[in-house]
């Protein structure tokens, strides 16, 4: 929440300028390692913006003081904070449930996991981080911070999550670099498959892993066969008392459940029989029984608990934001929604980045306020795949091998052909 402004001085508690400039040029580890996660859970939401002031208070205020100020605030507009949607509690809530039970389990060899699918844009990511972020803070505070279990006299890290990103072109060895990566281990780059596997199973144990999350699980591709592998790697985890999180664009398509089809009644994917099963009578794969998709949607503004929602959400950005001539309304009055919502489609992300982009241009114009005008100069890129439809659609069938056609080829020159007798006479005639 912000600081009200003092009489004396609008900015009172306002970092200094050299503070504001250490805080935005301080370096941040990535997430993908046990330092990056950490001060990523230490840090996430606690980014409190300045006072709100006006324009008169702002010209009060002392010139090196409001260059500070300007530089807090322009940081504050371009850090939109994550806010609670229906959305993002479907998952969360989900995300819950599936920890709490896994983590009191006892006899259970294989743990149900979770596969987070969604759009570009739509906040994977920022939800699936959230939510297991809040798990480890609980989890540290339950245990007083300790590893239970732990050998006395062991320095081994507690880390209840685990986050990494799937190798681009993944292998089983590359998937299993990246974990132990994220703990910096020492392994020997020449250790075989098994020893790796080995060394991941020990790290999981050791340091108290209970959640690992692999995002960006849509760059595996069925077709390949070391992606195949990855995903016998994937059950191979789940069978090491650790509860796995993969979040990926449009799951469904990648072929790692098969050709999933969209059900209304439950809003969910359903997993078709596998041939195996009319064939041989057996069970669906583990992988397909051990996890539950869900999908991550966009904003809708037909009912009136969808444009409820999202009147709240603007509500949200609007508090948030620093402007100068910015007054309460200013996303969520006449028919301001009902634009934002044109422009981006309902999606999150690139909701925010039309506002974020939009707050700084009032800023560099002195306009200091959002409104149609200003934000119809921000240009907004939108694939296809951001006019999701209301129900999420799988690439269509790819059309039967043919043997393509070959190209026509270019007609021989007859320039210098000899046409015969007859034809000379002709030319001559």
């Amino acid at each position: 929440m912000s600081q009200a402004p003092s009489p004396g001085d609008p900015l009172a508690g306002l970092p200094s300028q050299s503070e504001i400039a250490e805080l935005i040029l301080r370096g941040r580890p990535h997430r993908d390692t046990y330092a990056g996660w950490q001060h990523y859970r230490a840090n996430r939401g606690r980014l409190v913006p300045p006072p709100l002031l006006t324009p008169g208070q702002w010209r009060s205020v002392p010139a090196a003081r409001r260059t500070g100020y300007d530089l807090y605030r322009r940081m504050t507009n371009v850090n939109l904070p994550l806010q609670r949607t229906p959305m993002q509690e479907k998952v969360t809530r989900l995300i819950r449930r599936r920890l709490n039970g896994n983590t009191l389990k006892q006899d259970d060899p294989t743990l149900a996991g979770i596969m987070v699918s969604g759009w570009g844009n739509y906040g994977k990511t920022a939800t699936v981080c959230s939510a297991v972020a809040a798990f480890e803070d609980q989890w540290l505070q339950l245990h007083d911070f300790l590893i239970p279990g732990a050998v006395a006299g062991t320095v081994d890290l507690h880390a209840p999550v685990v986050y990494v990103s799937t190798p681009v072109t993944a292998t089983p060895k590359s998937t299993c670099v990246s974990i132990l990566n994220f703990f910096r281990a020492d392994f020997r780059r020449s250790a075989t498959l098994p020893e790796l596997v080995r060394l991941v199973a020990d790290s999981l144990r050791d340091h108290g892993v209970k959640v690992l999350v692999l995002d960006d699980i849509s760059r595996l591709r069925m077709h390949r066969a070391d992606d195949q592998d990855v995903l016998d790697l994937i059950r191979a985890f789940m069978s090491l008392d650790v509860t796995l999180i993969l979040t990926g664009v449009n799951i469904p398509a990648t072929g790692l459940l098969r050709e999933a089809k969209w059900d209304k009644a439950t809003a969910q994917w359903v997993m078709p029989q596998l041939e195996s099963t009319r064939i041989h009578g057996l069970e669906v794969t583990q992988t397909e029984h051990r996890f539950e998709l869900v999908e991550l949607d966009r904003f809708r503004y037909i009912t009136d608990d969808q444009i409820r929602a999202f009147l709240n959400h603007l509500r949200g950005i609007e508090v948030h934001l620093r402007l100068l001539n910015a007054k309460k309304g200013m996303l969520t009055d006449g028919v301001m929604p009902e634009y934002l919502m044109r422009r981006t489609g309902g999606v999150v992300g690139l909701l925010g980045r039309l506002i974020e982009d939009g707050a700084q241009e009032a800023m560099d114009s002195g306009r200091e306020v959002l409104d149609e005008d200003l934000l119809d100069e921000i240009v907004l890129r939108r694939d296809d795949m951001t006019e999701a439809p209301d129900e999420p659609v799988l690439p269509a069938t790819p059309p039967s091998s043919r043997r393509p056609s070959r190209a026509k080829r270019r007609p021989r020159n007859t320039v210098f052909d000899d046409r015969g007798p007859l034809a000379a006479e002709d030319r001559t005639g």
